[in-house]
């Protein structure tokens, strides 16, 4: 029998095994008996969920007797990536952005709560923000996620306020729910977001949405880079491009604003009203 509160269908098994796989990306090697401590479980539980993955290929032992994955984790997720075909497609946009302003671009996936790095473009500087690709990150305190949280419904935003622990991570983040939807009322009417050391410290972004084919805000690019390169009054020079390449990646996977002519950041009324 499941365990209570838990759905039917949990193979409570299955979902260890893939804690341990998750809890060795983040370590990169772990004995038995620090996996064992980590799960709350015993030695010899342990050790048979290792050398399980070890037998299926997930997971090897190193010459310090401590365990870590295998490249066929990289292989399976590489598989996942080619399914983005906006990391293509996104590029030759991004290299633009990288060419006008020689800062780290990235681009975010929205997977309904988090933003994912999907791809990056380095700046050339020696001191450069390093995000790392397929690395999640909350969206309330990221450029890139305000940019899409912004133009969702009400009821798409209410429900991820509802869920969301607002908390500290950088020394700007907003943790006031009051505040934060004023915030992304701001990001509508001007089309970009900033991230004023939200998440990091010294650290400060400029991003806007992209939409796909059915209008939907799923993407974002932004600019990263030191405070000390970009000023609060330099943004004001910087977002005008972001915006101008986010409309123009936007019109490229499909997106087509109503009626013919300039690409609009603001969603429909009726979106926003809902």
């Amino acid at each position: 029998m499941p365990a209570k509160g838990e759905k039917y269908f949990f193979i409570s098994s299955l979902a260890k095994g893939l804690k341990i796989m998750e809890m060795l990306s983040e370590h990169k090697a772990l004995t038995v008996s620090e996996v064992a401590k980590q799960m709350d479980s015993n030695r010899a539980a342990s050790h048979r969920f290792l050398a399980t993955l070890r037998e299926l290929g997930y997971v090897e032992k190193n010459d310090d007797n401590r365990y870590q994955l295998t490249f066929r984790i990289m292989e399976m997720g590489m598989m996942v990536a080619d399914r983005f075909e906006i990391r293509q497609e996104a590029r030759k946009f991004m290299q633009d952005l990288v060419n006008t302003f020689n800062e780290t671009v990235n681009l975010g996936f929205w997977d309904g709560n988090e933003i994912l790095y999907l791809d990056k473009i380095d700046s050339s500087e020696v001191l450069r923000i390093d995000a790392r690709l397929w690395s999640k990150t909350p969206a309330y305190c990221t450029a890139l996620g305000k940019a899409v949280l912004a133009h969702l419904t009400k009821e798409e935003i209410n429900d991820y306020l509802k869920h969301t622990r607002l908390v500290p991570h950088g020394p700007n983040t907003i943790v006031s729910k009051k505040r934060f939807r004023e915030e992304l009322a701001a990001i509508l009417e001007r089309g970009y977001s900033v991230d004023n050391e939200e998440l990091v410290n010294g650290l400060r972004c400029v991003a806007a949405p992209v939409f796909d084919h059915t209008g939907q805000p799923r993407y974002a690019l932004s600019i990263s880079c030191p405070t000390f390169r970009l000023s609060m009054d330099d943004v004001e020079s910087v977002h005008p491009k972001v915006r101008d390449i986010c409309s123009q990646l936007s019109l490229h996977i499909g997106y087509r604003p109503d009626g013919a002519g300039n690409m609009s950041y603001k969603m429909p009324k009726e979106r926003i009203n809902k």
